[in-house]
């Protein structure tokens, strides 16, 4: 696991200056690769190629280093990511008559290149991102693993290009700082994050997830493809018990492969459905006692510690529970939030920086359950997006507005925050034009929403345009469709960036075993129902492991990581956040409609209305904007 950077000239440089460059970049990221760094430098008569990476090392200790080379010198290579079947695709290769010269992934990917070229790509099961130069090809490569676990930016610059695992490597190279991105900042507004190719500036992307960049060192052009063509999955004819055994093989087989390791391992275990039954699968596949790691809170309502205690007793694993205090939350608050480089509100952020950190202290790579709601189909919006077609059935169009007025009357006793909102957010979703899923998975604002907190002049439309067009899906309306949105958006956007930045922060490798192409696809081919049976969500992966774990221990409902933001916007951020409002401040940063924060604003402070995300969120936006546009950090 590493981070990488690299940067393309137009011009010659000397290769002290291209190295200087590349150590800059490097050192904005040394938290992601403590152990050791690399850097390559080539330079023609026009031509400058740069590449760094700094490694935490996982696997091959003493010889994975990188740079890699060919043999011949002319491919060069830097790697961040496992290759979970590199052994498999290395014996492959040494039949085929391959010599290795590490026991190495990287070295592995580096040997699939020379012999296959680009198409080699869709062979990897893991999550990367690597770049590659060619000199045989005059071609610059950079790639991104299949699900987007893996953070990959690029921009193309007046003197060439530059690419790297986290923004604050580029913006320490960038001379002037970048405009916001009208589309990042509605992305962002809607969503709680910003999904690939879009950033919060402009001219900066994120490569997006399953694709790889083609940069021609000739002309300075590049392309873009995806590397595992996308097809709408066709449906099989399987029995519930023949898939409820392959599922089981299929999640076995998984998580072994994600527990290769040269280093300490163990798993995140919350109780939850998804990471107990990977901790009981990495429990039953070692010869030793496993590690397990779970977070708890000083607050009855967050603790869910009593679950994960079950588990741990059941497979036998070394247990280790942190307890957090509130206090904790809100100390690292400044810190994680500038981690992400650009605006990200999802609020389980805070708890999962404190678990990755308390980790640490004890192993180098963790195993998750994250995946498991879009592989399975978990998720609450899943068996909604059922609901708004039942509820469209016996609700004429005319009448909806009718029973939304009548409800946020009668609903809006803040003694039952909780299911009331939920309430709320599906009646606010109910369309009957089919764009109730892109409503639904946006947490931040609605769009009418969005047009009374930003000015007119920066508000767009049609925002999910272009990941319709990706899937061929104008208007979601079955359990696969709303699996793929999540694929293009949610997952890599939003949960898998909360996981790398935040256990990356602090050295952490973390390993998602659902987040498996083979596994994925399989689930996609299966009859909906196995999956989402009437409203038992992630019904085939639950059947499949039933008789391992106590009666009715899977149907317990998990709270999640959550943080009490709502309370500590109303007290000890209080201060901080309407010294955000203040409205000198609003007009010089030209964003936001005065008005339409201080609603916002105002109806949470005095308990008018519920809207904690939609608060959380700009107040997130506007420690981002202090920190990189008031607080002279820029490049530093």
């Amino acid at each position: 696991m590493c981070g990488i950077n690299g940067s393309i000239h137009r011009k010659h440089l000397i290769e002290q200056d291209l190295r200087d460059e590349i150590g800059k970049m490097n050192d904005r990221i040394i938290h992601r690769g403590p152990d050791d760094d690399g850097v390559y430098a080539y330079s023609a008569d026009n031509l400058a190629v740069g590449m760094g990476m700094r490694r935490l090392a996982i696997i091959d200790l003493s010889s994975g280093n990188q740079p890699m080379f060919s043999d011949n010198g002319n491919i060069a290579l830097v790697f961040n990511g496992e290759i979970y079947n590199y052994l498999e695709l290395r014996n492959s290769l040494e039949r085929q008559g391959t010599t290795f010269n590490t026991h190495s992934d990287t070295e592995v990917i580096l040997r699939l290149y020379e012999k296959e070229g680009v198409s080699s790509f869709s062979k990897l099961d893991g999550m990367y991102a690597f770049s590659i130069h060619d000199k045989s090809k005059n071609r610059l490569i950079i790639a991104r693993d299949y699900f987007g676990e893996k953070p990959l930016y690029y921009t193309q610059t007046k003197e060439g290009f530059l690419w790297a695992s986290e923004l604050k490597s580029i913006m320490r190279i960038l001379p002037e700082k970048p405009e916001i991105s009208k589309a990042g900042l509605n992305y962002f507004f809607r969503l709680t994050y910003i999904p690939a190719p879009f950033t919060i500036y402009e001219g900066i992307h994120k490569l997006e997830a399953n694709h790889y960049l083609d940069y021609n060192l000739e002309d300075h052009t590049f392309n873009i493809h995806e590397i595992s063509k996308f097809v709408y999955p066709e449906k099989q004819k399987i029995s519930f018990s023949e898939a409820k055994k392959k599922t089981r093989e299929l999640v076995l087989e998984t998580v072994d492969s994600r527990s290769i390791s040269d280093v300490p391992l163990g798993t995140f275990l919350s109780g939850g459905v998804d990471s107990s039954i990977v901790s009981l699968c990495l429990a039953r596949s070692k010869d030793s006692k496993i590690n397990t790691f779970s977070i708890g809170f000083d607050k009855d309502e967050y603790d869910e510690t009593d679950k994960s205690q079950v588990v741990a007793k059941l497979i036998g694993s070394n247990h280790h529970e942190f307890i957090i205090r509130e206090e904790e939350f809100k100390n690292r608050i400044h810190e994680i939030l500038v981690n992400f480089d650009e605006p990200f509100s999802d609020t389980a952020a805070l708890p999962t920086e404190l678990l990755s950190r308390k980790t640490r202290e004890q192993v180098t790579v963790a195993l998750t359950g994250d995946g498991g709601d879009e592989v399975f189909g978990g998720y609450n919006k899943y068996y909604i997006g059922k609901m708004n077609k039942r509820y469209q059935t016996f609700i004429p169009k005319k009448l909806h507005g009718m029973v939304k007025g009548l409800a946020e009357v009668v609903l809006k006793d803040p003694n039952d925050q909780r299911g009331k909102f939920k309430a709320l957010k599906f009646l606010n979703a109910v369309d009957y034009d089919g764009q109730f899923y892109w409503d639904i998975i946006s947490l931040n604002n609605s769009q009418d929403q969005l047009e009374e907190l930003l000015r007119p002049e920066l508000v767009q439309g049609n925002l999910f345009k272009p990941y319709k067009e990706r899937l061929n899906i104008e208007r979601p309306t079955s359990l696969t469709d709303f699996r793929l949105a999540d694929w293009v958006l949610s997952l890599e956007g939003g949960m898998l960036a909360k996981v790398d930045r935040t256990s990356m922060m602090n050295s952490l490798e973390c390993r998602a075993p659902f987040l498996n192409k083979k596994l994925w696809d399989f689930t996609n081919s299966l009859p909906e129902e196995y999956l989402l049976n009437g409203w038992n969500k992630k019904y085939l992966l639950k059947e499949a492991f039933r008789e391992d774990f106590p009666k009715d221990f899977l149907e317990n409902k998990k709270q999640g990581f959550a943080s009490p933001v709502g309370s500590w916007l109303k007290n000890t951020l209080k201060s901080e956040l309407e010294s955000f409002t203040d409205s000198d401040f609003l007009e010089k940063q030209g964003i936001f409609n005065t008005e339409g924060v201080h609603k916002l604003v105002n109806d949470h402070l005095t308990g008018k209305k519920r809207n904690s995300f939609s608060v959380w969120g700009f107040y997130c936006f506007q420690k981002w904007y202090k920190y990189n546009y008031e607080n002279n950090e820029f490049g530093k």
